[in-house]
């Protein structure tokens, strides 16, 4: 080890090292290797190392000051230049392998990180930092992030010693809780493990990212899922654990860990809490009696104007822990029928009568209903306004975007009337895909590409949740081969299908893709093609099992630094939130509207069903397994005026005449057919309701009820101009008489062309949706 080499050795081994670099560096850096000896002789120790950690030197923020004093008075240089000198010399040992920082004190260190890779690349492994700047140089992804990444490796690398081929996952994740743990950002440690993943150093059986190994803890046992709570009876415990393993096929992870909860901490450690000793299910009257009313009613502290607190019982909202217990007691009755030899010694009488729930639940889920209808007709009348704000941000955001790409770094562009600064980039900011520019307003520093992709995402997701009606976790689980299409027998029209994986219900199902949902797809499908023209696969968190997805191609992903990542559903409620805060809508009690990803899912169920859609086919669609679930769903006006209304229709029906609803005759048939072969005009389409009249006077351009024809735009554009014209001539030859009226039809005219023009612009993208083709293989 060269960390016990003597003085004079390492002193040779420093001169080699510096004999390729500048003559003056060179000469610093031996005179500064030297100096740093010297002042390390003076601490106790049998090699370099040691003397190094004795002199306490990373401890200490001015050490290189301190040892300049010492080297000063021993007549050894300079009190100025020695820190400087001390500095390059400690770069060349630690190149040199014979001091070895700590990896938490170069962590800590904010210079010399460039100086520290460049050495520890010349001296240490010219070809394992060569291989890694390749990998950079030839990997987009990581361009703007590999400089700082290989840096990061230069540092474990210095502190752990070897070779870059010798760095291994551990040390990322110590460097990655080292940096947590001083409360800094675990910056660059995702490049820098996919860099190493690229160029094999990491195994390729290893997480695909670092967010998977570092980020997330998985799935515990049942075993630790259960010892969390230090439950004292075994044979209590094992029976608890018995039944957990038996729940584990049919519920999530999440499901789970909640039981575990529920049943050995807020049960059994409660009551041994509470009653040391316990070791039977089979609970006193008085023992049962006390835990419910721990677990129903809670007590909190109330501080009085007067200075003095008291304590205030309070009901809790929920009866989960009850409902846990009850089910947990039943469950076990009911399969002692058919293990009795397994179960049959558990049976013991239930501590949850059912009148503990009944009432109780009863009343809890007329108040969660009359909540969730509140919010769902709050929020349906301004969802519109919410969707025409998200598209105009991005619009807003793109017209930005593409005047500051359109411009060099130190430019001016303006957009909207204001007058932006694009700023001039650091050197190691040049590659970043990151677009700065100086907001006119306050003069901040904005990012607008991320700007950008914030504002398509807020739309793409606004859109395809009131679209579809899905839940979060099924809008993030879309990939690219959930995209497919069904053939009509009858017409052999090809329609195109959503395919939803099986989630809550356990059960896949198929929606209709709209063409507003198509548009939003072919959006979303053009924004994550790489350059290959293939959707990136890539990996998802399921934060109910805990686990990591296999890589797929995921429509709903994002660049996040060097890594693609599916976006998680807490960045979905973000992105929402962010473009609620745009609308300055408010509640009824004046506070900021906030939108779930769970509430377009009651809008989108309760719009169905006041527009016609029968509440069966509406559950089909929502993935119900009961439709009463679905019709909970439904936000629904008090029953007494439902039926109040209905009632009022009968009756005014009964004292209609009865000639009303009779069959018409065939006159008044042809006259009803005739109305809508009547309704084609020269420029479109009339949908006058029939029997009504025109209340226009046959001035069609004015008519709101005019459904303009794309084919006809030249005859609405020469109507336009000779109206434009006759109200030159009116204002010309003084006929004022007729000017307001002209003024009506143009802007009329103008209104049917505008329509036009929104139709036409939905429809100017057209992307390859790309459907997968499923070939035929021999069995």
């Amino acid at each position: 080890m060269r960390t016990a080499l003597a003085a004079g050795e390492v002193l040779h081994l420093v001169a080699e090292a510096t004999s390729t670099v500048n003559r003056d560096s060179g000469r610093h850096q031996r005179r500064g290797a030297e100096r740093l000896l010297m002042w390390l002789s003076s601490f106790p120790g049998n090699t370099w190392q040691q003397r190094w950690r004795s002199s306490q030197a990373e401890h200490r923020a001015q050490w290189r000051e301190s040892a300049g004093r010492w080297l000063a008075e021993q007549s050894v240089g300079t009190v100025t230049r020695n820190p400087t000198e001390l500095a390059s010399g400690f770069l060349v040992l630690m190149s040199l392998d014979v001091l070895r920082p700590s990896l938490a004190h170069l962590l800590q260190r904010k210079n010399n990180a460039a100086f520290l890779t460049r050495e520890i690349g010349r001296v240490r492994d010219p070809e394992g930092f060569a291989l890694l700047r390749d990998a950079v140089t030839t990997t987009p992804a990581l361009q703007a992030e590999g400089s700082a990444a290989i840096a990061m490796i230069a540092k474990i690398v210095a502190a752990k010693g070897g070779t870059v081929a010798e760095v291994t996952v551990g040390d990322l994740v110590q460097a990655y809780d080292l940096r947590r743990t001083a409360g800094r950002r675990a910056t660059y440690m995702s490049a820098a493990y996919t860099l190493l993943r690229q160029v094999g150093i990491v195994p390729a059986h290893a997480p695909a990212t670092f967010r998977a190994l570092a980020h997330t803890t998985g799935q515990r046992s049942l075993e630790a899922l259960l010892d969390r709570y230090s439950i004292a009876c075994q044979p209590v415990r094992a029976v608890i654990l018995d039944y957990l393993r038996e729940r584990q096929p049919t519920v999530d992870y999440t499901t789970l860990d909640q039981l575990a909860f529920m049943l050995g901490g807020k049960f059994w450690a409660d009551l041994e809490r509470h009653h040391p000793g316990i070791d039977s299910l089979h609970l006193a009257p008085e023992i049962a009696a006390a835990w419910k009313e721990r677990r129903q009613y809670r007590t909190r502290k109330v501080k009085h104007a007067d200075g003095t607190t008291t304590q205030e019982r309070i009901r809790r909202l929920s009866d989960n822990e009850l409902t846990a217990v009850r089910a947990f007691y039943q469950d076990i009755a009911q399969w002692a029928l058919e293990e009795p030899a397994r179960w049959g010694p558990w049976v013991a009488p239930c501590p949850v009568r059912d009148r503990d729930l009944t009432i109780r639940q009863s009343k809890v889920n007329k108040h969660r209903k009359a909540r969730m209808d509140q919010r769902t007709r709050e929020r349906l009348p301004v969802l519109p306004l919410l969707v025409k704000t998200a598209q105009n941000q991005l619009e807003l955001a793109s017209r930005r975007l593409r005047a500051a790409r359109s411009v060099d770094p130190g430019q001016d562009f303006d957009v909207d009337g204001q007058r932006w600064h694009r700023p001039v980039l650091a050197r190691n900011l040049l590659r970043t895909p990151l677009v700065w520019a100086s907001d006119p307003d306050t003069d901040k520093r904005r990012d607008l590409a991320a700007e950008e992709d914030d504002a398509f995402w807020a739309w793409a997701i606004l859109e395809a949740l009131r679209h579809t009606g899905i839940r979060v976790e099924e809008l993030l689980e879309l990939a690219h081969h959930a995209i497919t299409e069904y053939r009509l027998p009858s017409t052999g029209e090809l329609v195109p299908l959503l395919q939803i994986a099986p989630s809550k219900s356990d059960a896949e199902r198929l929606l209709l893709i709209s063409p507003e949902l198509a548009d939003v797809l072919s959006a979303v499908l053009q924004r994550v093609r790489g350059t290959d023209g293939m959707v990136p696969m890539v990996t998802a968190y399921d934060r109910h099992e805990r686990v990591w997805s296999p890589p797929m191609p995921l429509l709903f992903q994002r660049r996040t630094g060097s890594e693609i990542r599916g976006i998680p559903a807490s960045a979905v409620k973000q992105l929402l939130n962010k473009t609620l805060a745009t609308t300055g809508l408010t509640d009824d009690t004046g506070q900021p509207l906030h939108f779930t990803p769970h509430d377009f899912r009651r809008i989108f169920i309760t719009d169905a069903i006041m527009n016609g859609l029968p509440p069966r086919i509406a559950q089909i669609i929502a993935g119900h397994e009961n439709i009463e679930t679905t019709m909970g769903y439904k936000a629904v006006y008090p029953e007494e005026a439902i039926e109040s209304y209905r009632a009022f229709i009968a009756r005014r029906r009964s004292e209609r005449p009865s000639a009303e609803y009779r069959t018409p005759t065939e006159t008044e048939w042809d006259e009803f057919l005739a109305h809508f072969e009547k309704r084609k005009l020269s420029v479109g389409i009339c949908a006058r309701a029939f029997s009504t009249p025109c209340i226009h006077e046959h001035a069609c351009v004015r008519c709101s009820l005019l459904r303009p024809d794309p084919q006809q735009r030249a005859r609405l554009e020469e109507i336009r101009d000779n109206l434009a014209d006759r109200i030159s001539e009116a204002e010309r030859e003084g006929w004022l008489g007729e000017i307001e009226g002209l003024q009506v039809s143009l802007a009329g005219a103008e209104g049917k062309l505008a329509q036009l023009d929104e139709e036409a612009a939905r429809r100017t993208v057209i992307v390859n949706l790309g459907t997968p083709t499923i070939t035929q293989t021999d069995t």
